[in-house]
């Protein structure tokens, strides 16, 4: 799913992120992906400060049973084409470039 960042949770016991995206009649739905904890996160290597607001990602992950517009956000790639896995315990994913 692409879209754009609109708001960042770094907290524990995981972060949130959010989504601006748009659908095909034009209006955007705001979608939220959990990641992993942030000292997780961090000792792989990945800040808060890459989850720039306004930013245009790309999120793959599954979306919540409950059917809500939430979702567990795994592989996030950015606008230059480096990517991260914010869910699970893997390193940092090699460049999708």
């Amino acid at each position: 799913m692409s879209g754009t960042l609109v708001k960042v949770e770094w907290a524990n016991p995981h972060i949130w992120f959010y989504l601006a995206v748009k659908n095909n009649d034009g209006s955007t739905t705001t979608w939220g992906f959990a990641g992993g904890a942030p000292g997780q996160l961090m000792r792989r290597g990945i800040t808060k400060d890459q989850l720039k607001i306004g930013s245009t990602i790309v999120v793959e992950g599954y979306r919540s049973k409950d059917g809500t517009n939430n979702a567990s956000g795994g592989r996030v790639t950015f606008p230059d084409g480096s990517s991260v896995l914010t869910a699970g315990g893997q390193d940092r994913v090699p460049d999708a470039k």
